[in-house]
């Protein structure tokens, strides 16, 4: 394990960010192939992108949050996948792989992160 890293975020304070931004903040939010229908969804993304920029130790450092994507994989488990600066930070660190969770309730969405 290289590191851990955790954040929670409320939803109503995503929703007011889009709302407030709309499409451009969705661009700086999400990357190429991710899908947020809600502001929960987007909150939870929100808080997984966090998550894994503690986990790493790095912080957004050189990149932003649209390097990270965060899809589900066949059984609906969170996948990460860096590029450009992000997966190169990743790489310089050791770090192979992350494990994710996301959860949402009354109005909070966290994650949690472990780099691998």
């Amino acid at each position: 394990m290289q590191g851990i890293g955790i954040d929670i975020t409320s939803v109503a304070r995503i929703a007011t960010l889009e709302q407030k931004y709309g499409q451009r903040f969705r661009a700086r939010v999400l990357a190429e192939g991710e899908q947020a229908v809600s502001a929960e969804s987007l909150a939870g993304l929100w808080a997984a992108k966090e998550a894994v920029v503690k986990a790493m130790g790095t912080g957004y450092s050189g990149f932003g949050p649209q390097c990270i994507s965060i899809t589900a994989d066949s059984s609906g488990a969170p996948q990460v996948k860096l590029r450009g600066r992000a997966s190169a930070m990743a790489d310089e660190r050791g770090i192979s792989r992350f494990l994710v969770s996301i959860s949402h309730a009354s109005g909070l969405a966290v994650a949690c992160a472990v780099a691998i």
